[in-house]
């Protein structure tokens, strides 16, 4: 049986409340109500419940850009096949996105390579679809950010935004030498969000070597010591999962290019 059309008017209807995007998937839907025999209040909530996941997913979309996350990077695409070893347990229980009500922190650890900032990126993408603000940034963008930001007195303005997201992710934290300010900065965001806000940061090394590039040891011990009383570790071990995402080459017959080279044009001149 084929879709019952779509009448200009209703089309018109559809426009000027701001309902077009129906338009979409209508047909199909009035289809399924006419072989299902659905009374009138049920193809309604039908049609009102796909724009409802229609909005959400597209405000979703929209926070995550504006939150620095990886479009690519969200749990349903984590190759659970790769290898690379972890505790299930913690995971599925960041997962769960209790530690972010809690207002505690995730730190997430291991080499190079083994998906650190991919389970970060994804566990960001699953607080946005929670309604939570999220901000991800790397750790030395971050923090050259907040230097700039104290030549145009802008430096509260910044820290406030920060002070005030409900899960703040720093990618590759302690990969290199903090300054004096940049020591300063991470023991106010670390002592400022402890227990009032979630934070993870993924790191390369072990929190006993931040210790060692920070400027100021007092500072950095008493920052650490709040990050890490309040956070779940989670230890990444194994192959690097970059390897799989590796551009792949097309196999003969898979639309693969012709390697022969391409045929010059004739310039209309005789020789």
């Amino acid at each position: 049986m084929s879709a019952p059309a779509v009448s200009p008017e209703l089309r018109a209807l559809l426009r000027r409340v701001k309902l077009g995007r129906c338009l979409d998937t209508l047909p199909e839907r009035l289809a399924l109500a006419q072989t299902a025999g659905m009374g009138h209040a049920e193809f309604l909530e039908l049609v009102l419940a796909d724009e409802v996941t229609r909005r959400e997913t597209t405000s979703a979309d929209r926070r995550a850009r504006a939150a620095g996350l990886d479009p690519t990077m969200t749990l349903d695409r984590w190759d659970d096949t790769a290898k690379v070893t972890y505790d299930r347990a913690v995971l599925n229980e960041l997962c769960s996105l209790r530690f972010v009500d809690g207002g505690h922190n995730a730190v997430i650890m291991g080499p190079v390579g083994v998906g650190k900032t991919f389970l970060a990126t994804a566990l960001g993408h699953a607080a946005v679809r929670r309604r939570f603000s999220v901000h991800f940034e790397r750790c030395d963008r971050l923090l050259k950010r907040l230097r700039a930001s104290r030549l145009d007195n802008s430096h509260e303005t910044e820290m406030r935004k920060l002070l005030r997201v409900d899960l703040l992710i720093v990618d590759d934290f302690a990969l290199q030498p903090f300054d004096a300010l940049d020591t300063a900065d991470v023991y106010e965001l670390i002592v400022e969000r402890h227990r009032a806000a979630a934070t993870v940061v993924t790191s390369n090394r072990e929190p006993i070597e931040w210790l060692a590039v920070m400027a100021d040891p007092l500072l950095a011990q008493s920052a650490i010591d709040r990050l890490q009383s309040a956070a779940h570790e989670l230890v990444l071990d194994g192959e690097s999962y970059r390897r799989r995402q590796k551009p792949g080459i097309n196999a003969p017959g898979d639309d693969a290019l012709d390697p022969s080279p391409p045929t010059r044009r004739s310039s209309g001149r005789r020789r």
